[in-house]
């Protein structure tokens, strides 16, 4: 039996959301949950991203790291579509208290109320937060 066959007929497709709400640098939190859901992706699994918090600031633009001697990650978002993970949500009252706009982020994403979220939430099967 192969591979695509066990998926067909017996393989279960999760729904995991990532809840990314910490900024991307002085912790690992961003890229420990960025590696997960490439992770996830690669055993074919339902994978949608939600940006809250200081969790915004993951998917700014024009990230300049030199100052803290880290490599920017942030252009790893744009590569998330070539692993079929299109559903990037992020908060709206988060990115507005962060004085953010959609124009300010380095992927395309689809941004909810914070009750949207929720409701997006209790959808899934599983939901990590980082």
């Amino acid at each position: 039996m192969t591979d695509e066959m066990d998926m067909e007929e017996g393989g279960v497709v999760k729904k995991f959301m990532f809840v990314n709400r910490k900024a991307p640098y002085g912790t690992i939190y961003a890229l420990e949950s960025l590696e997960v859901v490439l992770i996830s992706a690669a055993f074919e699994q339902d994978v949608s991203l939600a940006f809250v918090d200081d969790g915004v600031y993951q998917l700014m633009k024009n990230v300049n790291t030199d100052g803290i001697e880290m490599k920017s990650f942030s252009k790893t978002y744009r590569a998330l579509e070539g692993y079929d993970i299109e559903k990037l949500y992020v908060e709206k009252e988060s990115m507005e208290a962060r004085g953010l706009t959609e124009d300010d982020l380095i992927v395309d994403v689809q941004v909810i109320s914070q009750s949207e979220m929720g409701d997006l939430m209790n959808e899934q099967d599983v939901v990590l937060s980082f």
